[in-house]
């Protein structure tokens, strides 16, 4: 009976010594459920966010040596011209000198200078949009490649109201191939008369009170259409009234390559710069009238890509997103439990109850489990047992075998 009594004992100092369980390892705080709920939060919002940003695409831009020398260069115009199209003349003189006859020819019809209330809201709403384009392309040249918009303006309406008179103006529209070299294509007065080393426009039954170069231009760009270029001239209307007037137009072409989810291509985008004055002898200053848009080529392509970004590194994002908001909320919840404990004074009252709680029910589970083990060992012995929150009882008078009355 004594044997079996000290090792009870042993048994109890030796579970003493055994780890707390998870349970009484883990405290629940009011405060640390709140920063769970707010971290679980925060990262499931900036989780939808990341996958926005790596659903949508960027560009990137390089510049290399054009080598393309033998690449044609398109012209297409729409351009109205308040002179009546038996003054107009219409033509290309490039660097190589090649007669005008064989890029091409433009087409003329007469019309009427006035537009018609559909065309004028069509053109007032492009002049206006394509305005905001020059001015903010560096903000939202991104969204316009990524549109896919080849046509944003779209076709220029018919004329729907005939006004009661003389066409007056002169619509020249068409496109060129010209050679990829610099170059100018103007509109003035006078048809076209080839020559050996270039033509001439004759003029010579004009008064001067037949000139006006009063402009409107509904479409000037270069190559084929493609979606994100921007025509700077398109949508522009320059009116005088003064009949001897020279307009130029210096523009510089950039060869462009467009590889986009869209659209996979070669265009040509432009930059342009423009001037205009009186032709008068007699104030010296000279020149012939007309619109004159000298052009040439840059030397350089500009190659414009699409691409996502790779799914390692929005794998990687999301993965420093979770390790870093849970980081976070652990310190932060931390710090606001401390400070809420020091400022309530319950810091050191609580401390002491959790270790009186903690060392009660370590040792009850202690004297419990070794009960059960002496309990098995001598059980014949054994006939009742008291536990207590620091002592075992255990009573070995033997049982009396008169049945109770």
């Amino acid at each position: 009976m004594l044997r079996h009594r000290k090792k009870a004992i042993q048994t109890v100092k030796s579970l003493d010594a055994f780890p707390k369980t998870s349970e009484e390892c883990i405290e629940k705080t009011t405060t640390g459920g709140t920063f769970s709920v707010l971290s679980l939060a925060v990262i499931l919002w900036l989780m939808v966010m990341e996958m926005v940003y790596y659903l949508e695409t960027s560009f990137t831009y390089t510049f290399i040596p054009d080598t393309e020398f033998s690449e044609k260069l398109k012209i297409n115009v729409d351009i109205t011209v308040a002179m009546p199209c038996r003054y107009v003349g219409a033509d290309v003189l490039d660097m190589t000198g090649q007669q005008v006859m064989t890029f091409g020819a433009l087409e003329m019809e007469d019309t009427w200078w006035e537009l018609d209330p559909d065309q004028r809201i069509h053109f007032d709403g492009m002049q206006q949009v394509n305005s905001y384009f020059r001015e903010q392309f560096h903000s939202i040249h991104q969204l316009l490649w990524r549109s896919g918009y080849i046509n944003i303006f779209g076709d220029f309406p018919k004329r729907r109201v005939m006004p009661n008179k003389e066409k007056d103006a002169c619509q020249v529209m068409g496109t060129l191939e010209i050679n990829k070299v610099a170059g100018n294509f103007h509109i003035t007065a006078g048809k076209t008369i080839p020559l050996p080393r270039g033509h001439a426009h004759l003029a010579v039954f004009m008064d001067d009170k037949d000139y006006n170069f009063t402009h409107r231009i509904n479409k000037l760009s270069f190559g084929d259409p493609a979606p994100g270029i921007v025509h700077p001239l398109e949508g522009d209307e320059e009116l005088t009234e003064k009949n001897l007037m020279s307009y130029q137009y210096f523009i510089t072409v950039v060869p462009t390559y467009v590889s986009t989810y869209s659209y996979r291509g070669s265009t040509f985008q432009y930059s342009v710069s423009e001037q205009s004055r009186e032709i008068a002898h007699d104030k010296n200053s000279h020149g012939t009238p007309g619109i004159f848009f000298k052009y040439d080529v840059s030397a350089l392509r500009v190659n414009v890509h699409e691409r996502h970004e790779p799914l390692l590194a929005f794998l990687m994002r999301l993965c420093g997103i979770i390790g870093g908001v849970m980081t976070c909320s652990g310190l932060m919840s931390s710090i606001v439990s401390l400070a809420v404990d020091c400022f309530t004074c319950r810091f050191f009252q609580r401390h002491t109850d959790k270790t009186e709680t903690v060392t009660t029910s370590q040792k009850t589970t202690t004297l419990l489990l070794a009960t059960e083990l002496v309990q098995t060992e001598t059980q014949p012995l054994l006939t009742s047992t008291t536990i207590t929150s620091n002592m075992v009882f255990v009573s070995d008078a033997p049982q009396s075998s008169t049945p109770e009355s």
